[in-house]
């Protein structure tokens, strides 16, 4: 096997590096007692196209907003979990005998893999994680295998190791997701056996997790994200997108915009929300959830997440991961609390550190 896709257990820390369409985010975190702390993060933008559906196109430009991040964020640490998307990862929860070793059951899997793989083995990584006991014979266990087209892992190995840090882990998107779901989950009093949605809406692709009892069981990506709003600005008002991924930030568009251009946007989201909701019900036996999580940048936009509850009558919020963390003084809590929804798969990543 190559670098897992879980990785094992280690002692030294980790940083969270989400690398998604349009950014790179760093995330350090410590842990004392039962708090964690955010010890630095940063974020950088990437070269227009070097990530492209969540694939590395790019190596170095790449490699270069990972150097961006370390050097904003001042941390002194060099090994890095990271991610792949969902969409690129084939897993399967197979059974096998309880007693054997982890070696042993490595050689099996190697052996039975093809069976549940469609690519010629040598072009995959693959990595399992022991579930637990079957429920009905504990004479076997669950085991969780995932596979992954070398490819799509190299690429962003190379990135990192070309900015000149270790990849120590390569989890997928959805598991970091589900991890600092958890801490939104204590957050908001939401009962364990609840049915959450977790809507995660970047600048070119949104993905809806569905999470019961703190596990994924639906996940499904669609392309829809900020860089629409993005693009109207700059067909509307005739600016280069640099100049309109600001004013979109920061303000200062002709007096049109927000009724003619910024509310059009908020309810494709919702629209956009409802539809991902609605191929769930539709492939499972839900047909509802008990609260839904927005994350992503996009999700931060004001009363974003009140019409979300009005227009489907069940209860939002905006994720913040950081909500009861203790925060470095070198970090900039204000600009922290601005990305927070952005950084629940980088705060995900760096919660390895203390597996």
């Amino acid at each position: 096997m190559v670098l897992g896709l879980f990785g094992k257990r280690k002692s030294s820390p980790v940083l969270g590096l989400d690398i998604s369409s349009t950014t790179v985010k760093l995330l350090e975190l410590s842990h004392t007692g039962e708090r964690y702390r955010v010890e630095s993060y940063a974020v950088s933008s990437l070269p227009a196209d070097a990530v492209i559906e969540k694939n590395v196109n790019d190596i170095d430009g790449v490699a270069n907003a990972i150097r961006n991040v370390v050097n904003q964020s001042k941390t002194k640490v060099k090994h890095v979990a990271a991610a792949v998307a969902g969409s690129s990862v084939i897993t399967k929860v197979i059974d096998m005998p309880a007693g054997i070793s982890e070696d042993e059951m490595e050689t099996q899997l190697t052996l039975e893999a093809d069976q549940y793989i469609p690519y010629p083995l040598e072009e995959v990584a693959i990595d399992f994680e022991i579930q637990g006991p079957l429920a009905d014979n504990e004479t076997r266990v669950e085991v969780l295998l995932a596979a992954c087209r070398r490819e799509t892992i190299d690429t962003r190995v190379e990135a990192i190791e070309t900015a000149e840090l270790t990849a120590k882990i390569m989890d997928v998107e959805a598991y970091a997701m589900e991890r600092a779901f958890g801490l939104v989950r204590d957050q908001l009093d939401i009962e364990e056996d609840n049915t959450v949605a977790v809507v995660d809406i970047g600048a070119q692709m949104t993905t809806l997790s569905v999470l019961s009892n703190g596990n994924t069981i639906y996940t499904r990506e669609q392309l829809f994200g900020g860089k629409q709003l993005t693009d109207e600005i700059m067909r509307r008002y005739g600016l280069p997108v640099e100049e309109a991924g600001l004013a979109k930030k920061q303000g200062g568009l002709p007096d049109d915009y927000e009724p003619e251009v910024l509310e059009p946007f908020k309810d494709a989201v919702v629209q956009q929300v409802a539809r991902s909701l609605q191929f769930f019900f539709s492939s499972s036996q839900y047909n509802d959830v008990d609260y839904i999580v927005l994350a992503g940048g996009v999700s931060s936009m004001e009363g974003l997440s009140d019409m979300v509850q009005d227009k489907l009558g069940t209860p939002a919020t905006v994720a913040n991961p950081f909500a009861d963390m203790a925060i470095s003084a070198k970090v900039n809590a204000v600009a922290l609390s601005s990305d927070a929804p952005a950084l629940m798969i980088a705060c995900g990543l760096a919660m390895r550190s203390f597996d």
